[in-house]
């Protein structure tokens, strides 16, 4: 028997794409995390911002929890729909609705793939920065609730650094048009800040206008192996010196061990306990031969054991693969994950008590971290084995993320660096923000979804 409340929706709205399969509640309830059994009531995919609107005042009515649906390739359990909410999928608002040369902005409907707003902005002869390696699957929805971050933060900083402008439905189904596109705005508070990286529990972003910038110059790529953990920080000092950055990427032997499982390439023979994926202008000979020659230091001081350079655009893409692929590498064995953040001046003492702290706590379990050095963000990947069961292995790992927090705490960093708190971090939120901030977030979800539907249970309990 139809469920009288979304026979109410329909008679609202008569135009609502709703689905009520068992196929499509699984398939959109969940997002990256496996940890929670699919359960919505239904899954209503808008194609206007009024619609949106429309969906959030009925819910409001009727008590119904929504949960916002990007591209789902988060890993905190944010976009989880597990106790009979809607889930609010904005994946047919993906159109690009504007470009204007003179701003040098791109106006898109949020639920628009990451890489189609590379390619418009490439259509412009424009970059819009914001990268990784979900850019294929992710949403530009999504990567403004987390202020997502990639690869190339050390050159460009996060998703919060080229939004110009935001319209968002609050959860009383009022449209907000935030910031409008200026540079300049000293009207009062700047609600667009606070909704990029808001996790969906502040407001529903249906629009957003981006900012764009020139590309960069032609780069290269390097590949270098490192004899210990050490040697990282130290050649990411000597290359941030001497070179113009664009990323500057780990991982360890294990993650390439998974990698080249997967169908990736070796490109430094030997073993490694360490690597380094690092991308820099390179204009002209005279670039390269700096970049060569800090290289040549490195190898001199011993923080180096070997390193390849790209010789061509294919050699460049197998080079980063061995970085980008250890995710999908990984995915099959559905990881238990940790993405966390500190000062780039504390990752070396981090490192070593970070390394110590899961050698003593997971001693028969294979943990597989990299990260972004140049940002101080790590992640880090725990494989179940295949003869431990799933609770045991759940309890373990929040037994051992208990311990990284107050590690973390100690350090002044943060439970999550670029997924969110989600269901995922909710826990371990304390370390991260002080009972006075928690409180005040907690004010500021009253205010913009007084009857708390929006994304319930998610960063706040």
């Amino acid at each position: 028997m139809p469920d009288p409340r979304l026979t109410d929706l329909s008679r609202r709205l008569p135009e609502l794409r709703l689905l009520t399969e068992a196929a499509d509640l699984q398939h959109y309830g969940r997002d990256w995390t496996r940890r929670w059994t699919p359960a919505p009531l239904a899954i209503a995919l808008p194609s206007t911002l009024e619609e949106v609107q429309e969906v959030v005042r009925w819910a409001s009515q009727q008590g119904v929890a929504i949960v916002p649906s990007g591209g789902r390739t988060g890993l905190s359990g944010g976009a989880v729909a597990a106790s009979g909410e809607l889930v609010l999928s904005l994946q047919r608002m993906n159109r690009v609705l504007d470009f204007n040369a003179v701003d040098r902005t791109l106006t898109v409907q949020s639920g628009i793939v990451l890489q189609h707003v590379h390619d418009a902005a490439r259509e412009h002869g424009l970059l819009y920065p914001v990268d990784f390696a979900a850019r294929g699957s992710c949403s530009i929805g999504g990567n403004i609730a987390t202020n997502a971050g990639g690869i190339r933060v050390i050159r460009y900083g996060n998703t919060r650094e080229w939004i110009a402008g935001l319209k968002v439905v609050t959860g009383s189904g009022d449209l907000l048009e935030l910031n409008r596109g200026l540079i300049k705005n000293s009207s009062g508070y700047d609600f667009r800040q606070l909704l990029i990286g808001s996790e969906g529990t502040l407001g529903i972003v249906v629009e957003a206008t981006l900012k764009l910038t020139d590309p960069p110059p032609p780069s290269q790529v390097m590949l270098l192996a490192l004899p210990d953990m050490d040697a990282l920080m130290q050649v990411f000092a000597l290359f941030q010196a001497r070179l113009r950055l664009q990323a500057f990427e780990f991982f360890t032997d294990l993650a390439l061990h998974h990698v080249l499982a997967h169908g990736a390439q070796r490109a430094i023979e030997g073993e490694h306990p360490y690597y380094v994926v690092t991308e820099f202008d390179a204009a002209d000979e005279a670039a390269e031969e700096v970049a060569l020659a800090a290289f040549g230091q490195a190898l001199e001081q011993g923080w180096v054991s070997d390193g390849v350079i790209a010789q061509s655009e294919a050699q460049a893409a197998a080079l980063w693969r061995l970085r980008e692929g250890i995710t999908e590498s990984l995915a099959a064995r559905q990881p238990y994950k940790n993405d966390i953040s500190v000062r780039i001046s504390a990752v070396p003492a981090f490192l070593h008590e970070m390394r110590a702290l899961l050698a003593s706590e997971y001693p028969d379990i294979e943990v597989v971290w990299f990260g972004h050095i140049g940002d101080g963000n790590l992640h880090i990947n725990v494989l179940r084995p295949a003869d431990m069961a799933e609770d045991a292995f759940i309890a373990q790992c929040e037994h051992v993320t208990r311990l990284l927090a107050a590690t973390l705490q100690s350090h002044a960093g943060s439970i999550s660096a670029e997924h969110g708190i989600g269901l995922v971090k909710r826990a371990y939120l304390e370390s991260t923000r002080s009972a006075a901030e928690i409180a005040l977030m907690r004010g500021v979800k009253q205010v913009f979804d007084p009857a708390g539907i929006l994304n319930p249970g998610k960063l706040l309990d």
